[in-house]
């Protein structure tokens, strides 16, 4: 009994902040302004499939990228102790202390027309290059914003990996390649897919960056949403209906991703 009474603050946080906004995203999707029942609002969510496909295929690339990025750094603070280790996770940690809007902004003045970058190669008669309003600003803004998700779950795993099991590989006759294919990939994977969850479920609902770094034809789904409960087109109905349909993406999304990962680890222990 006591065990139980523990949980219920628990429960009580997930009825007020998850079951009821979800139950109220759910009733709003298939709802009219009059409150009855409809299915105009999923047809017309329909109507932004390219937009659905932009925000997934750029929040994949960001996964990935973040992946690629992440995953050294996360295993060289891993191997390291003591200051080194304290030293460049503190570096890592330091920008999510500031806002998030600063530090978009920040990636504003740095890629605009006449910002930093631009200035840097007009000293060498180049530019200036259109850096800023698009696409590739739009992931390199969620890479920065989003590569401490990554990182930390990987370290967090990969700092139970002890010297000793690697020294052991080595031993063994195991190289590099082996010892990475073999020893640390295998055992670092549930951080792995930690990771791809915590950046890929921010950056596929994510507003702020395409707004200020992607410009007006680079909107993502985010937008779209935002709209619909900010703008002058006050629509919750078909903001709800989008939003449902961004949920039911992503998971299936990461549900066949953990399923891929899943078979893979079996084939290799088989």
């Amino acid at each position: 009994m006591r065990a139980k009474a523990a949980a219920y603050p628990y429960m009580a946080w997930t009825l007020v902040f998850i079951a009821i906004p979800l139950g109220l995203i759910l009733y709003f999707a298939f709802t009219d302004i009059h409150g009855g029942f409809t299915f105009d609002n999923m047809i017309q969510a329909g109507s932004y499939s390219s937009v659905f496909v932009k925000s997934i295929w750029l929040a994949a690339v960001s996964t990935a990228l973040c992946l690629l990025l992440g995953y050294p750094i996360a295993y060289l603070m891993s191997r390291w102790r003591g200051m080194k280790s304290r030293t460049l996770l503190l570096l890592i940690m330091l920008p999510m202390w500031m806002n998030f809007l600063l530090r978009t902004y920040a990636w504003m003045t740095i890629l605009e027309n006449n910002g930093i970058i631009n200035q840097l190669l007009g000293m060498i008669d180049i530019g200036p290059l259109p850096l800023i309003n698009t696409q590739a600003a739009v992931v390199l803004g969620m890479i920065y914003n989003y590569i401490p998700f990554m990182i930390l779950p990987l370290h967090s795993i990969m700092v139970k990996i002890g010297d000793d099991v690697i020294e052991a590989a080595q031993d063994l006759g195991a190289g590099p390649r082996e010892v990475f294919s073999k020893v640390v990939l295998p055992l670092s994977m549930p951080g792995v897919k930690t990771g791809i969850i915590m950046v890929f479920i921010p950056a596929v609902s994510t507003f702020v960056i395409s707004q200020m770094l992607g410009g007006g034809d680079n909107q993502l789904i985010g937008d779209i949403i935002e709209l619909q409960f900010l703008g002058n087109t006050y629509n919750p109905n078909l903001g709800s209906a989008i939003s449902m349909v961004l949920m039911l993406l992503v998971l299936l999304c990461m549900t066949v991703t953990g399923f891929l990962n899943d078979e893979n680890m079996e084939e290799k222990l088989l």
